[in-house]
């Protein structure tokens, strides 16, 4: 057996559009805080902090070294994470829209299937016939609940603005054409299902056309499903012939959780 990790991480260092901050507590500073904190609780307690008292001495413990934390400020997508259909909008095919903690787990443990779309450029999109096309030269016929994996190498430029410029979108017809065939997630090493940004406002500014704002996002409140972002490593895998996990972090009432995904083969 052998696993390949799929997952990006929570990295602070990397670049981000959105606010990522990690604080990080060392083993030294972990006493004083413990202090701070437990003395804290009470009137009495903070005023002989302040002048100096300590429950718990550095000289109290092994190695004059307390616990370590981290207290992680992030958005649920930074990182490897799935989204449903509350991220999308309030209501999805008529009904409530589902949190990322209702996802069937069911669904998070499936065969996987690799499709390479290395070829698709920047502000292209992936269409229903490239999805066709990509199973033909595999020689894969989808089945109910696979997971299918989108390549298109886009993960290589993590870390850096171009992350978030240049990459392939994904077209409704081939979101049709996953749902049709039964399946219930599919993901991609891109950092969103919509094309870039900058190419969607440069096309709404010019023709004031709102159909052209996210539209993969978007029809997630006309049909249901599941997707991950920023995946990793997916030419790594051969076609198919290996399971994909992709169980969400349980955070109540998200669009998004993070997960750690895994291929095994």
């Amino acid at each position: 057996m052998k696993i390949i990790d799929l997952s990006l991480p929570i990295d602070e260092k990397a670049f981000e559009v959105h606010k990522v901050a990690i604080e990080r507590v060392t083993h030294k500073k972990g006493i004083e805080k413990f202090n701070r904190v437990i003395m804290g609780k009470t009137l009495f307690g903070k005023f002989k902090y302040l002048l100096g008292e300590r429950i718990l001495k550095k000289e109290d413990l092994p190695d004059e070294e307390f616990l370590s934390l981290e207290i992680v400020h992030s958005p649920v997508h930074i990182g490897t994470h799935l989204d449903y259909s509350f991220h999308y909008g309030s209501k999805s095919e008529g009904r409530a829209s589902k949190t990322a903690d209702e996802i069937p787990l069911e669904y998070c443990y499936q065969d996987g299937v690799k499709l390479g779309l290395t070829h698709k450029k920047p502000n292209e999109i992936i269409k229903a016939d490239d999805i066709e096309s990509a199973l033909k030269k595999i020689n894969y016929q989808l089945k109910p609940l696979d997971i299918v994996l989108l390549c298109t190498g886009a993960d290589k430029l993590y870390g850096s603005p171009k992350y978030f410029s240049d990459y392939p979108g994904i077209d409704i017809s081939a979101i049709d054409y996953l749902l049709d065939k039964g399946i219930k997630i599919f993901g991609v090493d891109t950092m969103g299902i919509d094309r870039p940004y900058r190419f969607m406002l440069k096309e709404f500014l010019e023709k004031k056309d709102p159909k052209v704002l996210y539209p993969a996002h978007f029809y997630g409140r006309k049909r249901e499903f599941i997707h991950i972002e920023r995946l990793a490593n997916l030419e790594k895998l051969p076609p198919s012939g290996f399971k994909v996990i992709c169980f969400p972090v349980r955070i109540k009432d998200t669009g998004a959780a993070w997960a750690r995904v895994v291929a095994i083969l």
